[in-house]
């Protein structure tokens, strides 16, 4: 059996998997993700554990390649124009210099959301679909875009950010990017968040939410539980989460939208009101996408990066 090693790179910890090129997950571990000095060793890192699998697995002459997902822009030749999680400053070659290190074996790199996507476009929730886009909804909201079961990176990378399409112009709070108005502060967890307070601020209605701390899950427990501030909280959820999606339609057109991250562990309740303000605002020859949850959870990225060597 061929295998592929799939490679997540994340800000404390990486996990990297052997893939069968069938699409199984054979075995996962974790190491990991050494910041320091500029991150100079995550690289050698990496290669050092892969090598010592593959000697333990007896694995040789049966790796197809690595693929490697990363927090930062990544374009079709493997070059990242840094990665501040990973305290990388400087733009370079990731496949390349990892090729280098893993004895010339074949790399390909991506974007994490990116190569996120593809594994949910391979073997999750975009399984039965043509063109795709994943939505993780976490502390941020990061994208990946599918389109004939191969990534649209952009010219530099960047295809796919689609947590900072600006959604109101005469916003007064920054984003972390230092624009304002961008989708993710609104439909991101921590958007949830931040509407939860302003309804709470706005009205004295009772609340099981003014009795705990406020998180997304919190708010989506009480949308289950009938309260109807947090209701309304998940309607103006709804309403920019479907706003900014019909505008993601109105320029890929895909078949599916596919919603992971924290916030989409809420599961199907989320769809209704998504549902309403999408079919409100999207182009009609576009209203036809499917909105559905991912199913993959943290495998995604690790059979992702997988299949960009086994393509």
């Amino acid at each position: 059996m061929k295998y592929a090693v799939g490679i997540d790179v994340g800000g404390t910890s990486v996990k990297l998997g052997l893939v069968s090129v069938e699409g199984e997950i054979t075995e996962m571990w974790e190491i990991p993700t050494r910041t320091e000095d500029g991150g100079k060793n995550i690289l050698p890192d990496i290669a050092s554990s892969v090598k010592s699998k593959m000697s333990e697995k007896g694995l040789a002459d049966d790796i197809v390649g690595a693929g490697i997902g990363l927090p930062g822009p990544v374009d079709d030749e493997g070059v990242i124009r840094k990665a501040v999680n990973l305290h990388w400053e400087r733009t370079f070659n990731v496949a390349d210099e990892l090729s280098g290190l893993l004895d010339g074996m074949v790399v390909k790199a991506g974007n994490d959301a990116n190569v996120a996507a593809l594994g949910e476009y391979w073997q999750g929730a975009g399984k039965d679909y043509g063109d795709m886009v994943m939505v993780t909804l976490g502390t941020g909201i990061g994208g990946g875009i599918i389109h004939h079961g191969q990534i649209y990176a952009g010219t530099t990378g960047a295809g796919g950010e689609i947590g900072h399409i600006c959604l109101e112009p005469d916003e007064k709070i920054h984003c972390n990017c230092g624009n304002t108005g961008c989708f993710e502060q609104y439909a991101s967890a921590t958007g949830i968040v931040r509407l939860a307070k302003e309804e709470l601020g706005a009205s004295t209605e009772e609340s099981v939410l003014r009795q705990e701390e406020i998180t997304a899950k919190a708010v989506w427990d009480a949308v289950r539980d009938g309260d109807s501030t947090a209701i309304r909280i998940a309607d103006r959820f709804g309403y920019y989460l479907g706003w900014g999606l019909s505008i993601i339609a109105g320029v890929v057109n895909p078949e599916v939208f596919v919603l992971g991250g924290g916030v989409s562990k809420a599961g199907d309740i989320i769809l209704p009101f998504v549902r309403k303000n999408f079919d409100k605002h999207a182009f009609h020859a576009c209203r036809d996408a499917q909105i559905v949850i991912a199913t993959l959870g943290n495998s995604a990225g690790t059979l992702g990066a997988a299949k960009m060597v086994i393509n």
